[in-house]
């Protein structure tokens, strides 16, 4: 009986043991970046945009380039030179090296891009998912949705510009004052899609807040959806601030843009192309970055890619 009763113990029970799930610990975001930085041309994209927006806010103040301060113009020689190893881009029809010219235009535009994003992103995101949630509303918003959508964004930005004046503030009003409708609306398409879901219901039924309902319900599961549109809506204001820069609407000459860049320049790109090509191709770069990055970010975001 002792070596029966040495080779047989009691088994244990524990409550919280039994409820430890085996598998490993899944985490959405880790699974996310996993995914992204996966692939060799997303690790590439990612550091060209971080290399350019650095050099561009960067470079400015180790330069110490001043757009308002006017160069010396009275000696010609420092006029138009080609890319070589002291001016690598040149330099422009005033002395200016393009160099130096380029990255403080580029940190003008992004400037302005970043700040017109967020109050766009900002104010869509709140408006929409009230508009989406919310019954009464979604008439009164639609009309002044549909209203508003039939001018182009390029066209209204156009006509604001005429009634506030060029100027720096004066273009990041003309882009958001009606810049947040469009992406109210996407948000408010991707709410009406969440709010009817089982345990929205039930958290409806229990009287749960309509802030509450938003901002833990509903909100949440959009923060992917959010992510990437921030990487689509920056390069699409940098076009906006070069077209309306190029069409002599934009910013003055004492602040130097991208856009202020191509529609002075333009009039010697038969005679000294390289003032124009530096600026197109460095805003080439940083909106094809801000593209691709974005959309490969919205492919990791996708669940089913995940594994």
């Amino acid at each position: 009986m002792a070596k029966t009763a040495e080779r047989f113990a009691f088994a244990t029970f524990d409550v919280l043991e039994s409820e430890r799930i085996a598998g490993p610990r899944y985490s959405y975001w880790k699974s996310v970046f996993q995914t992204f930085f996966k692939r060799k041309t997303a690790i590439f994209w990612l550091a060209l945009l971080l290399s350019l927006t650095l050099m561009s806010f960067i470079q400015p103040l180790v330069s110490g380039y001043d757009p308002a301060v006017a160069p010396n113009i009275n000696t010609p020689s420092t006029w138009y030179q080609k890319p070589s190893a002291e001016h690598w881009f040149g330099t422009d029809d005033r002395g200016n090296d393009l160099w130096d010219v380029v990255w403080s235009g580029t940190r003008m535009s992004l400037s302005i891009a970043f700040i017109a994003a967020a109050i766009n992103i900002g104010v869509g995101i709140l408006v929409g998912a009230v508009w989406g949630y919310s019954k009464r509303l979604d008439p009164i918003l639609l009309a002044v949705y549909n209203v508003v959508s039939n001018v182009p964004y390029i066209l209204r930005s156009m006509m604001l510009m005429y009634i506030f004046g060029r100027g720096f503030w004066q273009m990041i009003l003309a882009m958001t004052i009606t810049g947040w409708l469009s992406i109210a609306f996407f948000i408010r398409t991707q709410v009406m899609i969440i709010r009817d879901r089982e345990y929205n219901l039930a958290s409806r039924c229990l009287g749960t807040p309509l802030k509450r309902m938003v901002t833990r319900n509903i909100l949440p599961y959009m923060v992917s959806v959010i992510a990437t549109l921030i990487y689509q809506e920056i390069p699409g204001l940098i076009n906006t601030e070069t077209i309306l820069s190029y069409l002599g609407i934009g910013l003055p000459s004492t602040y130097p843009s991208l856009g202020r860049m191509i529609d002075v320049y333009w009039s010697f790109v038969d005679t000294y192309p390289h003032m124009i090509v530096f600026p197109g191709v460095v805003m080439g770069l940083v909106t094809i970055s801000f593209y691709v990055v974005g959309q490969l970010f919205a492919d990791a975001s996708d669940p089913r890619t995940h594994r």
